[in-house]
Parts: structure tokens; sequence; C-alpha cells
């Protein structure tokens, strides 16, 4: 692909992917094109191409995890059963709402509505306590809303109008497919929206919820039982666990400080409508092709995608989500294996080494602070590939032959949610992966102290051993960094090398490190992009690892006897390539913690002297930034 390096000085991300952007064609049934697009829409092909082959008996199983798996598949794939059956496996838990009368009714559902995992209207977890990670405890927090976000409930959102109006159209005809009368099902979405809204006044926005630190907010049982006079949270949390509890994660107190006002006898009749509405909605993609469609009207308003899912790739994605760790263990053995594996791995740790010697070069922090980031990093555990096995509720899932697909998913989810139940007060397993090998994605767990690099992302135009050192260090290199500088980022600095939610800075340090990290909201706040302006607040965490990983990577690149920046920047705007839909680019410019991609590719480099000197940028350039105005952090 011909590159236009006079057009680097001006746009980086276009003089790399200009010629791309033309020819580009986003599929129907996605929301965008690109990057990290293009090598998931590979794992898609590859998969789905694998999966009808051991179907057809082409591919040995090995083991019976992938034969409980491959029974999965065939029943999600069976649409005529599927079609025939239409609404009638979700009849029995809609009778039960329509007789829900008052919130000891709600009482009495809500431990099977937990176990199965169907709309409540609050949400109940097991994750490690922040404060003791070696330990899980029980989270209490918000349910979910209609619209993305409180914003979008703002007087005057068009967004949020336009959304709420499909919205309301998708449920009536969900509600009528399912045996509702017209009048009926328009009258109990207008209900469900009402008590929606109730909600909105006592929740936080995705800019606050950004510093995810502020969701930490234990509370007794004492504190807890007093959220509401009518519904007993703590008899819930008993029939679930087995046993009293003393204390909970409670994500959003003013939510629940409300909750009473809002969930009580009085509004019974909304609260129904609500959980009737929301329940619909929520089953249709496990039943009937008629349905499935209906169901998706309100996610295809908000990607912008004109088709949804074929039901042969609807199919394969309900598999590998309920068989994530089996189908990831399959891919990463087949199509990465243990040579790739110790490969990676060793440019992790290059990549460590790397930044444990800029924290020891570091000239804004004490020796004290440095010291102890420096044992953070030594602490930090890695993930690459693929996990050597898999958790043993993977052993459990059992295809029974007799029920229906619905059944199945139905009796799945009870066994994953109680799994986590029967988890509370028990010591933490760190060696669990958070994603299956099959994801084209990375992550850092500030609990865990651990970076993980799936399988799936270990390819081109990230990492591939025909690419040069330079532009593996510009993908991947970059992409490595980027996760490590999360444990430093303005929420992962907050936790300590135990991962425990623990200030281990000195004041001073600290308040050295708010200055840069406003310096990062203050460049990126406000950026105009795609009929919307970036949030600074709500990026700065990605941004600050972005800046972080791609410094360390370039250090890394400079090391090597045959380094090329040029290369190496180049390499780094072509992971970000991306072509989405204006209605998808303007969800996530209101509700996702990371820039938009153009800008990931195009910012950055701009606070990098060698960017300047690669590509003879100047004062004058729209690439320039003065000197006085770049940010670097770590």
């Amino acid at each position: 692909m011909a590159i236009d390096k006079e057009l680097i000085k001006d746009d980086l991300y276009q003089a790399v992917n200009g010629e791309w952007l033309e020819t580009a064609v986003i599929p129907d049934d996605k929301s965008s094109t690109g990057g990290f697009m293009n090598l998931r829409d590979g794992v898609e092909e590859l998969l789905m191409t694998d999966l009808d082959k051991m179907v057809a008996g082409d591919i040995e199983l090995t083991n019976d995890e992938q034969v409980e798996m491959l029974k999965y598949y065939k029943q999600a794939m069976d649409f005529d059963k599927r079609n025939a059956l239409g609404e009638t496996p979700v009849q029995p838990l809609l009778e039960k709402l329509k007789a829900l009368e008052t919130i000891q009714d709600l009482q009495t559902l809500a431990p099977e509505w937990a176990r199965y995992g169907l709309p409540l209207p609050f949400s109940l977890g097991i994750e490690p306590d922040m404060k003791d990670t070696s330990t899980y405890i029980l989270s209490l927090s918000v349910p979910g809303t209609i619209l993305p976000d409180t914003t979008y409930y703002q007087p005057g959102n068009e967004a949020g109008e336009r959304l709420l109006t499909v919205y309301k159209d998708m449920s009536q005809k969900v509600l009528e497919l399912m045996g509702f009368d017209a009048d009926e099902a328009a009258n109990l979405v207008e209900q469900a929206v009402e008590f929606d809204a109730l909600f909105i006044p006592h929740m936080k926005s995705s800019e606050e919820l950004a510093d995810y630190t502020i969701t930490y907010n234990p509370r007794t049982a004492e504190e807890i039982k007093y959220y509401s006079q009518d519904f007993d949270f703590l008899a819930l949390f008993k029939e679930l666990i087995g046993q009293d509890i003393d204390k909970a994660i409670v994500s959003e107190p003013e939510f629940f400080e409300a909750f009473h006002a809002i969930v009580n006898n009085k509004q019974i009749e909304l609260l129904r409508a609500w959980m009737i509405v929301n329940l619909a909605n929520s089953q249709t993609a496990l039943l009937s092709e008629e349905l499935r469609q209906a169901g998706s009207l309100y996610q295809l308003a908000l990607s912008g995608s004109p088709k949804t899912q074929s039901p042969e790739k609807h199919a394969y994605y309900i598999t590998i989500g309920m068989f994530s760790q089996v189908i990831g263990d399959y891919y990463g053995k087949k199509y990465f294996g243990d040579k790739a594996r110790l490969d990676v791995r060793e440019m992790v740790e290059a990549m460590i080494g790397v930044y444990q010697n800029r924290l020891k070069a570091n000239t804004w922090l004490t020796a004290e602070t440095i010291e102890l980031a420096i044992k953070k990093l030594d602490a930090l555990d890695i993930f690459v590939g693929y996990p050597d096995t898999y958790p043993e509720i993977y052993t459990k899932l059992k295809v029974n032959d007799e029920a229906s697909f619905y059944s199945n998913t139905a009796e799945f989810t009870r066994q994953f949610n109680e799994r986590d139940f029967a988890r509370w007060n028990k010591e933490v397993d760190r060696s669990e992966w958070g994603m299956s090998a099959a994801t084209v994605n990375a992550y850092f767990h500030p609990n865990h102290n651990l970076i993980c690099f799936p399988a799936a992302i270990l390819q081109a135009p990230f990492y591939s051993v025909d690419q040069t050192r330079s532009e593996n260090y510009g993908g991947i290199g970059a992409v490595i960094a980027h996760e490590v500088s999360h444990a430093f980022d303005n929420n992962g600095a907050k936790f300590d090398a135990q991962g425990n939610m623990n200030n281990w800075w000195t004041e001073a340090d600290l308040e050295a490190f708010d200055q840069r990290a406003q310096a990062m909201i203050k460049q990126w706040d406000g950026i105009e992009f795609a009929g919307g302006k970036v949030n600074g607040k709500l990026t700065v965490s990605e941004n600050i690892a972005d800046g972080g990983g791609l410094t360390a990577a370039l250090e890394a690149t400079k090391q090597e006897d045959d380094a090329n920046l040029s290369e190496f920047f180049m390499n780094w705007a072509r992971i970000w390539s991306l072509k989405a839909r204006p209605e998808y680019q303007q969800l996530l410019l209101s509700i996702d913690v990371h820039s938009p991609a153009e800008l990931r590719a195009n910012i950055q480099v701009r606070n990098m002297d060698e960017f300047y000197e690669t590509f003879d940028v100047k004062e004058g350039d729209k690439m320039y930034f003065a000197p006085e105005d770049r940010v670097v952090i770590w």
C-alpha cells in the first residue's frame, strides 16, 4: 500500500490508512471494520468453518468439553426447532411476572431471577475485594438502563429521544409476538419507560464511573438492611450464598439510598411492566428467528448496522460465549502453539524491563515511590496466548438432548451464576483468564496485577514473524506496554503490587502525577470528532496508557540494531485503522473510555520528539505540537 510521506506531516493516520479507507466496506452486520475488527472477522470465519467441520466429522474432538460444546452448537443451529417453539419457552417466566402484585412477590421471585441472570431492579456479582484481593466479596450494583448513559436522558438530547422511540417500537413488536394484545403491550412499554426514568437522578454517568475506584463502597449488613422497608436484601443474599453476610460492596450508594422510594408497593404496576418488558427483550436472541430479528432493532439503531447477524453467526457467537474457554483452548493450541507463546512472553518481559529502566530514570518521582513502582512491576503476572487449563465449571456443562436450546442455555447460565455465588468469602483464583484465547484484545487486571495477551491478537499487523522488529514494536509492543502502563494510569496507580487498593505514593508524587493527568485531560478534552467531542475525563486512563505504551515501545525499538522509527510509527497508525458507522462513533464518544482510533493514532505521536525528527515535522505542519504542549507521563 502506497504511503504519502509528505502527508504524514499533516495526518499520519490518513497517510498510512487513506488508501484503505477509500475502498474499505463495513459488513452489513457490523458497526465497523479495520485493524481489530479485521482480525475478529478472520477468527470468526476460521472458527465457524472449524465448528462446521466438527459437525461433519472432519475435525476430531479431543475432549469431553468439546463434545458438549458441539452438542450445544447443533442445538443453536437447529432453527427449525427453535422457530417451531416460538415464544413458548419464555411463557412460564412471563406468567410469573404477570402475577407480581407486591414487593413480597418480588422477594419470592428474586433468588430464581438472580440464579438465572434475569432482569431485576438491581444486579449482583461476586468479585475480588479491592482492599483484600485474596478474597471474593458480594457486590450490589445498579440495574441496566434503557439508554446507554445518564447523559442520554438529558432534555434536548436528540440521540436519546431517537433511541427511546426505537426502543418503544421494538418492545411493542416483541410483546405482541409473545402474545400480548396491542393496547396491553403499549401500556406496558410506556410504564417500563416511566419506571426506567426513575433510576436516572440517582445513577452516575460513564464519565464519573471512568474512575472505577468510586464503585468501592463497603456497607455493613445493617446499612444495607435500611435500603428498603419492603425488600429484604439480606434474606436474598443468604438464600443465594447459604449464610449471612457481614458486608457487601455497593457500587452506587446514592441509588440504593433512594431504592425504597423507587421500588415499593405503590409503584408495583410500573415495576411489573419494567420487568416484563426487560425479560421479553432480553430473551429474544434465544428464541425463534422472528423474535431474534424483532429484538435486535434497538441494537441496530445503536450501532448503525443495517442488518443483524445471520442465524449461523448468531449461533456461533452464543456457542463461543457459553464455552469461551473451551473454544479458546482449541484455538490457542491449534493456531498459536507453545513456540509463539514463549516468543511473545519474552517480548513482554523485555517490555517490562524497558519500563523498569524508564522508572529508574524518572525525574519527577521520589526514590521511595519509584522503588514501590518497580516492586509492582516485578510482581506483575503475565498471561500469553492461552491458559494451560480452564476452570472446572466447563467440565460440568452437559447438554440435555431432551431439552430445548433455550432450556440448556438457562441451565448453563444458572450453573455459572451458582458457581460465582459459591465463591463468596473464598480465596480468589488468580489463574483464571478473563478472556478467551480466541479474543482479539488484551487487558490489565488491577486486582490481580496481571496483563493478558490472548492468542488471537498476536497476528499481523500487531505481530508477525514476517514483519520487522520495528513494526512489531509499533504494533504488539505498544499494546503490551499499553497494558503495563495501566498499572500506573489514574486508576491502576491506586493499586499496589498485590492488586489491593492502597495509596503507595508520597503526597508530593501523587500531586505531580495528578498535574500530568490533568494535562492529558486538557490535551484531549473537546477535540471535535464525528459530530461530537472527545471527553478528556472519560478517556484519560486509556490515553495515559497509550502514551506510556508508545513511549516504552519506542525505547525498545531504539535498542534494536536495525531500528527503523519510520516503520515503527507507521505500524502504530496501521493498527488503529478503522471505518465505523456514524451512530456507532457517536455512541463510543459518549460511553467508551477509549478515544477514537484515528485520534489514538495521531495525537500520541505528537507528544514524542522522535516523531518530529523521523518525519521532519516542523511548526506550521498540522501534526505539530509546540514543545510546551506535549504531554509525556511515563
